[in-house]
């Protein structure tokens, strides 16, 4: 007869195999993977039942809009109107294509394995910008940005899928203040900050992607109700984080779940730019969950993680943080059911490692919890090992198969913007990835700023659009000449009175 850790391992090995059946994109282990299928997959045309399908009936009302190798998808974006499909064909596209329209589709035509590819050559700051609702993107290899891949700031009613975007900059796909999103079937690999960001949001599923070679590969910042399940994390700094980001907006993260994904071998040395938020990710992290509340860890198959399978922490183990005393610090009710974990924390580093030490182990837990935190609960603690769980509950709950979704069964309104609040949201879209209230990230901080550039927000506009190096300690800053003058302008505004 089989022990019960033996059938535990076939279980999850079975499960394991049935996720390369599911995942169209998982196991690509060499960034020459090609993840989507050589012919055009068409958009689904039908009005279905589920949130995704809504959105898709929404979206294609309109033309076809074709776009060739040699042309501009932006020039197709200023004749398209609202439900219209924009179709691009293989070729090299070196633009930022910004959309600030409702309901456009992009569809990427892929032929004999040649890709319609948005390459910005190191020179460009963001492929996809969007602001509009009901954007859809999709079968787009994307490469050399110094910003992002795919950017939306407060649209609603999203859905990106079948994207490969490799070396795009800080973000490969980051949603911002956006309600009501799909993200699935992408592969990111060598992002500096977070392959897939989900940003200030509510109801998103991040579903079936593959993300490896970043420094960390899926992260819930500040957002609500998301549900992460079938990715494959491998090879990250940090394979999947649940965080709250003091400084921000939305000051709480809540309602996640983060369930039969395939989190592996995440040592990869952190590449993040230093003064970022993600430097301080320690390499060998499998799940980080800091200051985010009701979050459920389930169904993972966590290994090869060196420093821990499972950290959970507060705001006081967090790097380059703004203090901000309207973020709640505490990670509050997290749920931890029956997960797979095998071979993590052989070279645990930093704190971990010094925990260890101080605790004469050779090697870290599985789970361990630093910090504050109340309500919190694991199921069969007796199969992990786990260090910091003192008044950790048992879990009398079942399971989260009931929750197939957190999108929406109906459409959101669009957001209702004033050239105001688009300054303020471009600024936390933009501009905060890179610079703190007051203390140094990538680039100098606010109060720096608007010391220089006091009563002159026309003067920092400028310098947006077309920015000089005129700090040797600091890298040069992208050039944001994608945006319009009036929202360049707003956004200085917000800057200059912009306080801790």
């Amino acid at each position: 007869m089989f022990s019960n850790k033996w059938f535990r391992i076939l279980f999850y090995v079975a499960l394991f195999a049935g996720g390369l059946m599911i995942g169209k994109s998982f196991f690509a282990k060499t960034a020459t993977y090609v993840p989507a299928p050589a012919v055009v997959r068409q958009f689904e045309t039908t009005s279905g039942t589920d949130a995704a399908g809504a959105i898709s009936a929404a979206s294609l009302s309109g033309d076809i809009l074709e776009v060739k190798d040699g042309e501009s998808i932006l020039e197709a974006v200023k004749k398209a109107k609202p439900g219209d499909l924009i179709r691009v064909y293989p070729g090299k596209y070196k633009e930022t294509v910004y959309i600030d329209k409702d309901n456009i589709s992009f569809q990427g035509v892929i032929i004999e394995g040649e890709w319609p590819t948005l390459d910005g050559e190191k020179e460009l700051n963001d492929a996809f910008l969007y602001s509009g609702n009901g954007i859809r993107i999709e079968n787009f290899k994307i490469m050399n940005y110094k910003g992002n891949g795919i950017m939306g700031q407060a649209g609603n009613n999203f859905i990106i899928r079948n994207n490969w975007i490799l070396d795009a900059g800080v973000y490969g796909i980051f949603p911002e203040f956006g309600k009501n999103g799909l993200i699935e079937h992408n592969v990111l690999s060598g992002i500096e900050d977070a392959a897939i960001y989900v940003g200030m949001c509510d109801n998103i599923d991040v579903r079936h992607n593959e993300v490896y070679e970043n420094v960390a590969g899926i992260e819930i910042e500040n957002s609500r109700h998301c549900l992460v399940e079938y990715n494959y994390a491998h090879n990250n700094t940090g394979g999947i984080l649940a965080f709250i980001t003091p400084g921000l907006p939305i000051k709480t993260a809540y309602d996640i779940i983060i369930r039969n994904n395939f989190i592996v071998d995440n040592n990869h040395p952190n590449f993040g730019a230093p003064g970022s938020i993600v430097s301080g990710i320690p390499p060998g992290s499998g799940i980080i969950v800091m200051a985010a509340d009701d979050v459920t860890i389930e169904n993972n198959i966590i290994t090869g993680n060196d420093n821990a399978a499972i950290g959970i922490t507060d705001l006081s183990m967090g790097a380059n943080l703004s203090n901000d005393p309207d973020s709640e610090p505490n990670p509050d009710r997290v749920v931890i059911l029956d997960n797979f974990m095998e071979n993590n924390g052989n070279n645990p580093v930093g704190e971990v490692k010094l925990l260890m030490q101080a605790s004469m182990l050779d090697s870290a837990p599985d789970i361990i919890a630093i910090g504050g935190g109340t309500g919190s609960c694991i199921r069969n603690r007796e199969r992990y090992s786990t260090f910091g769980l003192g008044d950790w509950g048992q879990c009398t709950t079942g399971d989260t198969k009931e929750i197939t979704t957190m999108m929406l069964d109906t459409l959101v309104a669009p957001r209702a913007i004033t050239m105001e609040e688009k300054g303020n949201l471009t600024y936390y879209g933009i501009c905060a990835g890179c610079h703190a209230y007051d203390i140094r990230m990538i680039g100098p901080p606010i109060n720096v700023i608007q010391a220089i550039y006091k009563n002159n927000p026309q003067g920092m506009a400028d310098f947006m659009a077309a920015p000089t190096h005129k700090r040797e300690d600091y890298p040069e800053m992208p050039p944001q000449n994608y945006l319009s003058p009036e929202t360049r302008l707003a956004v200085a505004e917000y800057i200059l009175k912009l306080k801790q």
